[in-house]
This record gives structure tokens, sequence and C-alpha cells, in this order.
């Protein structure tokens, strides 16, 4: 009989993930497997969800809505910091490293510069977006 996923197991995927554009944001296709232990929360909810009782080969494809994927996009998340505190050489769209108060890393996005101001985005950047899986189950101890 074969072997299903369900919570314990050691899993080892193949994906790809896509937007609604069918724009390739990530893949390891040709590259190593993805490795985690079904439902211990490793990795986002609407994936394990997908890959829940299949067996070692089977592949298939999931549409993970941003509840089950990075949450939705999160208004309170935008901070609005001094300009002379950044880099100078900051532009929009520009990816900072820092940590918060309580010492985790964050890495927010550079949403807008203004004359004094400079608007940093904390939302994970594919919070809000809907992201489509092709995943293939490879092994499962």
């Amino acid at each position: 009989m074969n072997k299903t996923v369900s919570n314990g197991n050691v899993v080892s995927l193949e994906y790809t993930v896509k937007l609604d554009n069918n724009e390739v944001i990530d893949t390891n296709v040709g590259k190593e497997p993805l490795t985690y232990t079904q439902g211990t929360n490793q990795i986002i909810p609407g994936v394990e969800t997908a890959v829940e009782g299949m067996t070692v080969g089977q592949a298939k494809q999931a549409a993970v809505r941003p509840a089950q994927g990075y949450g939705e996009r999160d208004p309170e998340a935008l901070q609005e910091v001094p300009k002379d505190k950044l880099p100078p050489e900051i532009a929009v769209g520009t990816q900072l490293h820092g940590k918060d108060a309580q010492g985790r890393s964050v890495r927010p996005i550079v949403s807008a510069i203004n004359d004094e101001t400079v608007t940093l985005d904390f939302n994970h950047p594919l919070a809000g977006k809907t992201l489509y899986f092709d995943l293939k189950v490879l092994n499962i101890d």
C-alpha cells in the first residue's frame, strides 16, 4: 500500500509557485527538494492542506488564497520614518534589513519617499496575493 502524506511525516516536495499573471516567482524543480514535517506549520497552511493525503510521485495544482498563504495586506503594517534615519541611496522597492524592538529580524520594503519621510511596508511581499502551486511529492518518511 502506498504511504500517504499525513501529520508527522517528513515530506520532500518539488514545487513551482506562480502569481495570477502566470509569472513564476519561485521553483525548486531541478534543485534540492523542499523537505518539511507535515502538520508542524513549517510551510504555509494552504500547501500543507493541498499535500495532505498525496502519495509519492503524485502531482497536483493548488490555488492558495491569502488567508492560507501569507495573509491579507495589513494597512497598519505601513510605517513612516524620518528620511535621515535611512541610507541616502534607498529607492522605492528597496528591501531593507533590520531588527524590531523585540530583536526579531524585519525586512520592510520602501513603498514611498517624501521630502522628510520614507514609508516602509512591513507586509510580507506576497501578502494579499493568491498563489498558484504545482506540487509533486518526491518522498514520504
